[in-house]
């Protein structure tokens, strides 16, 4: 099994598919990637020499990824929380940011239904 970027790349899959599985790369990075270091998008990861998995791991290293990547959009994240501008006050009540509707759905976004029983009515 191939590692790249401290990350197990699957043998069995196609080297663009593959590259996929690092945090930051997509189908069109990896296959700029993979032009870059001169394999063929097609070859399976078992079928990679040293060399050409040597190539991949600089092409790799020229983007910013996996754990770094994280952290710096935690740090954007935690940013817009700090000056207290619309997208921040929605990241910190857990509301979805992008001018979606919230009456009937986001449920990924606000988290399971919490029911609220109804007021009972005044007897006379």
């Amino acid at each position: 099994m191939a590692r790249i970027a401290g990350v197990d790349i699957p043998k069995q899959k196609r080297g663009a598919i593959a590259l996929t599985y690092i945090y930051g790369i997509g189908k069109s990075r990896a296959q700029e990637i993979l032009g870059k270091a001169g394999v063929d998008e097609d070859i399976k990861v078992s079928e990679w020499n040293d060399d050409q998995i040597g190539k991949i791991r600089e092409a790799v290293g020229e983007y910013t990824i996996e754990g770094e990547l994280r952290s710096e959009t935690q740090l954007n994240i935690k940013r817009l929380m700090d000056i207290g501008c619309f997208r921040g006050i929605r990241h910190r009540s857990g509301l979805p940011l992008r001018g979606q509707r919230t009456k009937n759905n986001s449920r990924t976004r606000k988290g399971k239904r919490k029911t609220v029983a109804n007021k009972k009515k005044a007897t006379k």
